[in-house]
């Protein structure tokens, strides 16, 4: 089935963080997006590079259907990348295509527990799975930043707790592993969203959460890398393919 491509205004800007960007989306052509019911929708903006299109992967943070509108957050680094020099000097009036939505997660009801981590591009994912979450929901949430400024104010259930880690100097995802490796483990069924840098999360975590506390693929569905240090989103598709490659190799005798 072809992914439906559609194209959307930008309405307005805004500066969250010093590293982190929401444009707001909507005009005449949200009449044909179909909002996805997870709380990790994503969609895949499109950005002509030289007469080439580059797909950008970016999560959905909320769909207003009363105002026709989305929007997104894009982190922001200067001059480097694609969509956040985009969304740096976006104008209301501009337009930009995308594919999409897609999504896989949403917390889950029944689940005793619920386990969140994640650094900037996982941000916008947490913040709208803690908004969705039952009141009486309980759990923990780690969210790795640059520093302080980073941190932003997100509504969550009163028995959910969140650590904000600011990364300073150190490697994107060492203290975000840290954090969780080091978190006390509740009793009970735990759900988990684990999503940040490919390193961390998906050759430390993952087997973490897999293999050391033995959560099975139906309650831990969506642990994966949103990007990868020092590779643009083609080189980490690359880099993901060949990690899937070497952990379904058998292992030697």
């Amino acid at each position: 089935m072809a992914r439906p491509r559609t194209t959307l205004t930008v309405q307005r800007t805004e500066w969250l963080t010093p590293h982190l960007i929401r444009v707001h989306l909507g005009g005449p052509g949200f009449a044909a997006f179909r909002p996805s019911e997870f709380t990790d929708s994503y969609v895949k903006f499109i950005f002509d590079r030289d007469g080439v299109e580059v797909l950008r992967t970016y999560t959905v943070r909320s769909v207003d259907p009363v105002a026709g509108q989305l929007s997104a957050d894009f982190v922001y680094h200067g001059s480097e990348g694609v969509a956040g020099p985009w969304a740096a000097t976006a104008e209301p009036g501009q337009t930009i295509d995308l594919y999409g939505p897609g999504g896989a997660y949403s917390p889950r009801a029944d689940a005793d527990w619920h386990l969140l981590a994640g650094d900037e591009a996982a941000l916008p994912a947490i913040a709208a799975a803690l908004e969705a979450m039952e009141s009486t929901a309980v759990g923990r949430a780690f969210v790795e930043v640059a520093g302080p400024d980073d941190e932003l104010p997100l509504v969550k259930p009163d028995g959910v707790e969140l650590t904000w880690l600011h990364r300073g100097s150190r490697e994107p995802g060492e203290a975000l592993a840290e954090a969780v490796r080091a978190a006390p483990w509740d009793e009970g069924q735990v759900q988990v969203f684990i999503h940040g840098e490919a390193q961390a999360v998906m050759r430390d975590l993952r087997r973490y959460i897999r293999r050391e506390r033995n959560v099975s693929a139906e309650w831990a569905n969506s642990i994966s890398g949103y990007w990868r240090r020092g590779r643009t989103e083609e080189g980490f598709r690359e880099w993901k393919a060949a990690l899937a490659t070497e952990e379904s190799a058998p292992a030697a005798s």
